[in-house]
């Protein structure tokens, strides 16, 4: 009988070190650029150097913008919740969209105005005390009515 053809531990290694010392790509592929000017990089995924996610970033129009908006397309393919790219197409109509409604938003503040309503509930308080009360029931499990 003949032995089986071992794994080659040492070359396995040896062939990784090898690997590790080839050069890798440092600058991404450039991808696109939105309307607020930033642009938008990616370096694919290479199994063989052990990079087994894409690496995705943008660069803002201005450097130290740190509070730098970006929209919606973009961060779900910078968060890979989206695989391909917006296309242009795609944000100039969700561009379009979005202004329709800002523009709708604002007439029907003029005609309407703020109600009583709304300002109503946003003087209301959250946590515990934004819940009806009720005379009838426990406040904590038996301790009884609520007193006055």
């Amino acid at each position: 009988m003949s032995n089986p053809p071992s794994r080659g531990v040492i070359q396995m290694v040896f062939r990784n070190f090898l690997n590790s010392l080839k050069p890798r790509q440092w600058k991404g592929n450039f991808m696109g650029e939105d309307y607020f000017g930033n642009k938008y990089y990616e370096i694919p995924a290479n199994p063989s150097i052990g990079q087994r996610r894409v690496q995705r970033w943008f660069e803002p129009t201005e450097k130290e913008a740190y509070g730098q908006e970006i929209t919606a397309e973009w961060e779900a393919w910078l968060r890979g919740r989206r695989k391909e790219p917006p296309t242009a197409e795609e944000l100039t109509r969700n561009l379009a969209i979005m202004k329709m409604k800002e523009r709708n938003a604002a007439k029907l503040d003029e005609k309407y105005g703020k109600k009583k309503d709304v300002d109503e509930l946003e003087k209301r308080t959250t946590g515990m005390g934004s819940f009806p009360e009720y005379e009838e029931y426990e406040v904590m499990p038996g301790k009884g009515k609520r007193e006055k």
